[in-house]
């Protein structure tokens, strides 16, 4: 399946065309780069995509560099970025009109997924190579291994 997908420098696509990339990028189940730099993107698409990504369990590098954002969009993707568990470890926010304040958050979150997720993975390695450590304590076993965001998605989905 496709994992890299360039659309770099684009101006013909509509609004409508980058929905439905949103549309398809949160439904994507192996996509893992997202180049989308020097598209006029705009705020608005901007939050579209920060629903596709927060939706994505797989996309990991999203390149809106030159794209037109602003403070608005930072905000937004913030918020995604401290609200939802996603896979995304790179977030570019080069030339565009967006506080260094705001682009330095966002990024020291995804930093500390990034720590997260290392630490998550020595407990899960380390209940396999020890399987007893955690038998008294399954829950919170069950806990590390269904706190994806899939399941956080999925249940502000029903609500």
């Amino acid at each position: 399946g496709l994992k890299e997908l360039t659309l770099s420098a684009n101006p013909g696509i509509t609004s409508k065309g980058w929905g439905r990339l949103a549309i398809a990028v949160a439904h994507s189940s192996q996509l893992r780069v997202l180049n989308l730099d020097y598209n006029p993107l705009g705020d608005q698409v901007a939050g579209m995509l920060a629903v596709a990504v927060a939706s994505s369990r797989t996309l990991e590098v999203l390149d809106l560099e030159g794209t037109g954002l602003t403070n608005q969009s930072a905000q937004t993707l913030l918020d995604m970025v401290e609200n939802y568990p996603t896979a995304l470890r790179t977030l570019i926010l080069a030339e565009n009109n967006i506080s260094p304040e705001l682009q330095q958050q966002i990024s020291d979150l995804l930093s500390e997924g990034e720590e997260e997720e290392e630490t998550e993975v020595h407990e899960v390695t380390a209940r396999e190579k020890n399987p007893w450590i955690c038998q008294n304590n399954s829950s919170s076993q069950m806990v590390l291994m269904t706190s994806g965001l899939g399941d956080s998605l999925l249940a502000e989905t029903e609500m």
